[in-house]
């Protein structure tokens, strides 16, 4: 069966209602509030203002001296301050399938070295797999929902991470995403690249305030969706080795540090059955 024949079925099965309902677990913190316990830290190497390393040696796993990331406490509540002086992450240990994940974000004021000016920038990088460092020397293969300011939802496949998106072409390289257009697929090195945007207008709210991303994952599909709003259906989430796909449908969750100040808190996640139907048809 095509890829495309398979994702007309799905949407037909959303359509007329061929579904059954979502089941759900039972909420589990991923940030307990107290302390890092159940992630792991790793910091690339330093970066000039150009973004070029300094030395090609990572300050790497569990190691970071300039507390790139701390717990704060705001409003009698403990929350995550990601300074984003280095590009890296905060990862959690345990590998996650089949899942709601939600958590809140919001913008810090402070920006670095080829961040200093323009879009303040982050991720939540999903299905994380393999070496660390290996995109930018600074965080493992992934799925990405973008956390940047404007392009929040926005779709990038990490060190090999491959999607396929329903999407319009805009411009030469610039593909928007559209759930009745044409279905291309997403990586780095082929034609249409490793970025996709997401649809619509900007939902983010103002910088200082929080925002509520909700990431479902089942089976090789995947929905980013931002203050409620469905930012992108991606499916056959997959990974390239030599111009070979493999399935990438489950792994760790790394949040970005990107040159950027942000705040994260209230991340927690639970197991689902299948998709939200009327996610998909959005």
């Amino acid at each position: 069966m095509s890829r495309k024949y398979f994702v007309l079925l799905s949407l037909c099965a959303v359509t007329f209602g061929f579904t059954l309902p979502v089941k759900t677990g039972e909420w589990k913190p991923l940030f307990n509030g107290k302390n890092f316990n159940g992630w792991d830290t790793y910091l690339g190497p330093d970066l000039d203002d150009k973004g070029n390393a300094i030395t090609k040696t990572p300050l790497g796993l569990n190691n970071d001296p300039r507390h790139v990331f701390t717990i704060i406490k705001e409003d009698n509540e403990n929350i995550i301050r990601v300074s984003g002086e280095n590009w890296g992450a905060i990862i959690t240990k345990n590998d996650y399938e089949n899942y709601h994940l939600q958590l809140q974000f919001k913008w810090g004021k402070l920006q670095w070295g080829q961040k200093k000016s323009g879009h303040k920038d982050s991720g939540l990088l999903y299905h994380s797999v393999g070496k660390y460092g290996a995109d930018y020397g600074a965080w493992m293969r992934a799925q990405e929902f973008q956390i940047e300011e404007g392009n929040c939802g926005d779709f990038w496949g990490c060190a090999g991470g491959t999607a396929d998106i329903p999407v319009t072409k805009r411009l030469e390289n610039d593909y928007i995403y559209n759930p009745q257009g044409d279905l291309l697929t997403f990586s780095e090195g082929n034609k249409q690249g490793r970025h996709c945007t997401k649809q619509g207008t900007s939902v983010e709210n103002a910088p200082g305030e929080w925002n509520t991303l909700d990431l479902y994952c089942h089976g090789d599909t995947s929905i980013h969706v931002v203050n409620g709003k469905v930012a992108m259906v991606l499916y056959h989430n997959s990974q390239a080795d030599n111009g070979n796909l493999s399935p990438l449908n489950k792994g760790k969750i790394q949040l970005q540090s990107e040159g950027a100040e942000i705040y994260y808190r209230h991340i927690q996640i639970q197991p689902i059955s299948q998709l939200p139907a009327e996610l998909i048809k959005q």
